[in-house]
């Protein structure tokens, strides 16, 4: 009995985590990263300092602890003296001082990654038109005294969106733009603000052209099979491609803590690897042959997603597995995470400073040193293994991420973790039949759709979890972003992590959080609430940007007038506010601060009808509004001055602009803004989109009439507005719709003044939310998502 107890207990024992590495991963993501923040000369000091420690320590004979000190040595060294050799000549290259100018540069680049959308605005902060992206590319050459010359370094490319997104990695373009300086740590020569498309592309390269074709393919068959908002989840889900991926959906996957599944890493990796190992292990293939075919699977994925800090992080750590079983050893995890860590960092020292990198390497490591001891404790509980790893996982993975995503967004999601379980089961096979689909699709393209049809409803289980859980009450809570919110949420993880080690720690913990149940609840039931019954107009808080929405008097049904610079804050405010059936969303004038959310009205509601102004509509070509309002299905339409539209409780008479103006100038867009004045039964409404002091000159020269009981304060409450405009609209309540903290002075306290006196209530979103206007017995009245039901007198 003793021999068998004794080998059993051997082997069930946790294997000693083998530490030898990972000394050397932090010493060399250290070093990287003080040779980026501080220049080519620290970087060889460091160099220097590497290889003398080395030399020391082989004088020391008879320590074991020695062997490691010249390994981290020795590649700390090595660290520095690539990072020294790289950036020596960026920090002297010719370019750096043209961008210190800001002069203009033509130069001609080849394409390191594909195009990325910036999120939010466009270009101006939100005062240009069309939407932005970025790109990475490198030199090739430069355009001097009418003649070109070779040159060499990497540069950020910031470009129209629409005629820069198709480019694929490897292309080479010739481009001019306003060179710019770069900030932050990186080995960039320079940033290029482009405004122009692209000249003189070539073709991609072969295997980009392949694996385009295939990702277009899963678009394709997405788009003609899935939901408006499933359709850009899958191409996500399995290969990055978040092109597709609506604003709402975005908005709500941050919220619920589920951005990680459209960002391709080691999941997806070894979902697809571990699918051909299994299926060659089922046919008795060799180690070596299963191994072989994994690689080719794993090297055609990574081609097929892009070069992402993830996934070359989880296909380095797979290459290292796979050469482990062709060589019949099996190596642990933390090994492979800090070897692929200094492969990486050596071969590409920009990974130090990026934030995917970090958040991949950290979850990975609280899989490995957390995750096991927690599933552990969970069996011994009784626990089934499945159960305990699905609760585990995701636990520990946002207990590790949570210091860099606070960092990053400030805000640490409180459902994270249960929408994680939730969809965890759903995500393999919703892969699996993606990636399929993704190598059918271009050439049986009904097989295809057939494959992403069974995927549908994983899809929208994933939608509906992501949904739920963003629009559950504290879904985040707001905490200090950048380098203070980091000591903050990691004495809030350590102390989580000492009340578990302990019996009344736990019962507290457990009680702590039963308290925060009982508050969701009661806040998700509580009496009264938003919205208001009776609301005639809602100032929608969607930041610096203006959205308004009048009830129609149909239940339902309501008109929107401008979206602000996003989608999902007007998403929210229309789900909030139970509105399904829009017949008319207008757009007063094309800046991406009053359009650029226009997919949080489309998708999900019926829109009948897109309305722009009648002056100068061809910049509206600049933007994607025209192709958005045909893919959804709703009509274009042209307002201009003197008609009228009407609903049961609602009638909407345009001011401005005249259709037989002029085309206005491209600074002179706010001006062009439509005004329209609405019939409600609060009173009547003006709204005034961005126009300044010219265009109110224009309407009050006109002898338009403007008295309204609410007016929507133009441009934001900018100080550009006249106190005779303010006088010969006369409001009771002034709605300001404003972000919080804004870069533009918004709104003016000359403006809030002027209003006061003229007897206003002024009501401001940035300190009150959305706002609501309804009339009544007592006057009229607002209510907001900050405060209670109040008169306005």
């Amino acid at each position: 009995m003793t021999g068998p107890t004794a080998s059993t207990t051997a082997a069930s024992a946790p294997r000693p985590l083998d530490l030898r590495l990972v000394p050397a991963a932090l010493g060399v993501w250290g070093a990287t990263l003080a040779g980026l923040h501080t220049g080519w000369v620290a970087a060889a000091l460091l160099a220097c300092c590497g290889a003398l420690a080395a030399a020391a320590c082989l004088f020391v004979t008879g320590r074991r602890w020695a062997i490691g000190v010249i390994v981290c040595s020795v590649l700390v060294g090595t660290a520095g003296f690539g990072l020294a050799v790289r950036l020596r000549p960026v920090e002297n290259h010719p370019l750096r001082e043209v961008a210190s100018r800001g002069e203009s540069v033509r130069l001609r680049v080849e394409l390191t990654e594909r195009p990325t959308p910036v999120s939010g605005a466009s270009a101006g902060g939100g005062g240009g038109v069309g939407k932005r992206s970025v790109v990475r590319a490198r030199i090739r050459a430069v355009r001097q005294r009418e003649r070109w010359h070779p040159a060499s370094g990497s540069v950020l490319l910031l470009v129209p969106a629409e005629t820069w997104g198709g480019l694929l990695r490897g292309q080479r373009a010739t481009t001019t733009g306003a060179a710019l300086r770069p900030r932050g740590a990186d080995l960039l020569v320079l940033v290029l603000a482009v405004h122009q498309p692209p000249e003189n592309v070539t073709r991609p390269p072969v295997a980009q052209r392949f694996a385009e074709r295939l990702r277009a393919g899963l678009r394709d068959v997405s788009e003609s099979v899935l939901s408006p908002r499933a359709e850009g989840l899958l191409p996500g889900l399995v290969v990055g491609d978040t092109s597709g991926l609506l604003d709402t959906v975005r908005r709500d996957f941050g919220k619920a803590g589920l951005t990680h599944l459209t960002a391709v890493s080691g999941a997806n990796l070894a979902i697809v690897c571990g699918a051909v190992l299994l299926l060659l292990r089922a046919m008795r293939a060799p180690p070596p042959l299963a191994a072989g075919c994994a690689g080719a699977a794993l090297a055609g994925f990574v081609v097929l997603a892009g070069g992402e800090p993830s996934v070359l992080r989880a296909a380095v750590m797979g290459a290292l597995g796979l050469l482990a079983l062709v060589l019949g050893r099996n190596g642990t995890a933390l090994p492979a995470l800090a070897g692929c860590v200094i492969l990486l960092l050596l071969w590409h020292p920009e990974l130090a400073v990026s934030p995917g990198f970090a958040l991949s390497v950290a979850a990975t490591a609280a899989l490995v040193l957390l995750a096991p001891a927690w599933s552990g404790w969970l069996r011994r509980r009784g626990m089934p293994l499945r159960l305990a790893q699905a609760l585990v996982a995701p636990a520990a993975a946002q207990l590790a991420t949570a210091p860099l995503v606070v960092a990053l967004s400030g805000e640490l999601s409180l459902v994270g973790v249960a929408a994680n379980v939730l969809v965890e089961p759903v995500i393999a096979p919703a892969t699996v039949l993606g990636v399929a689909a993704t190598l059918l699709a271009p050439w049986f393209s009904p097989l295809g759709e057939l494959l992403v049809l069974l995927a549908a409803p994983e899809l929208e289980w994933v939608l509906l979890v992501a949904r739920c859980a963003a629009s559950s009450p504290l879904a985040t809570i707001p905490l200090p972003s950048g380098a203070p919110g980091i000591p903050l949420v990691v004495a809030l993880v350590a102390a989580i992590l000492l009340l578990l080690r302990f019996r009344t720690g736990r019962m507290l913990l457990a009680g702590s959080l039963l308290s925060v149940l009982l508050l969701l609840v009661t806040i998700g039931v509580r009496p009264g609430g938003w919205p208001v019954a009776g609301w005639s107009v809602v100032a929608c808080d969607v930041g610096q940007g203006d959205s308004l929405v009048l009830a129609t008097g149909v239940r339902g049904t309501a008109v929107v007038v401008d979206t602000g610079p996003s989608a999902a804050p007007v998403d929210r405010c229309l789900d909030r506010l139970g509105v399904r059936h829009v017949p008319l969303l207008v757009l007063t004038h094309p800046h991406a601060d009053h359009y650029a959310g226009i997919s949080g009205v489309l998708v999900g509601r019926e829109v009948d009808a897109v309305a722009t102004g009648a002056a100068r509509p061809s910049i509206w070509s600049d933007t994607d509004v025209r192709r958005r309002a045909r893919d959804n299905d709703a009509h274009l339409v042209r307002l201009s001055a003197g008609q009228l539209i009407r609903w049961p409780a609602l009638a909407i008479e345009v001011l401005a602009p005249d259709g037989d103006a002029a085309p206005v100038a491209a600074d002179r867009v706010n001006d062009a803004s439509l005004v329209l004045r609405a019939n409600t039964p609060a009173g009547r409404v003006l709204l005034t989109g961005d126009i300044e002091l010219a265009g109110q000159r224009e309407l009050l020269a006109a002898g338009v009439r403007l008295d309204a009981e609410v007016l929507k304060v133009p441009h934001h409450g900018s100080r550009y507005t006249s106190e005779e405009f303010l006088r010969a609209v006369s409001p009771e309540v002034a709605l300001i719709s404003v972000g919080h903290g804004n870069d533009y002075g918004h709104p003016s306290d000359e403006i809030v003044t002027t209003l006061r006196d003229l007897g206003a209530a002024v009501r401001r979103t940035d300190r009150r939310g959305a706002i609501a206007v309804l009339g009544g017995n007592r006057g009229m009245l607002t209510a907001s998502t900050g405060d209670p039901l109040r008169p306005d007198e």
